[in-house]
């Protein structure tokens, strides 16, 4: 059973930093490897804090601006 544990654990290490887990979030989505990002979103999950939520909510907010931008550019240049 420890051998069993400690071959997952090497298979799959898990980040030791929120940077790191951040740029493996990041490639797992460049990859559009959808196991690996199920696995990483759970362990950002399990980091984040409440403390965390405003930060969270201003990217995810600066991010719909972004997108609303570039549509209404490629509208004006449609038209």
């Amino acid at each position: 059973m420890e051998e069993t544990r400690s071959m997952s654990a090497a298979r799959t290490p898990a980040p030791h930093t929120r940077d790191s887990l951040l740029t493996a979030l990041a490639e797992a989505v460049h990859d559009r490897d959808e196991r690996a990002l199920r696995r990483l979103l759970a362990r950002f999950a399990e980091q984040a804090t409440l403390a965390d939520l405003p930060a969270l909510r201003a990217t995810l907010g600066a991010a719909r601006r972004e997108r609303g931008k570039l549509r209404r550019s490629r509208q004006g240049h449609a038209s």
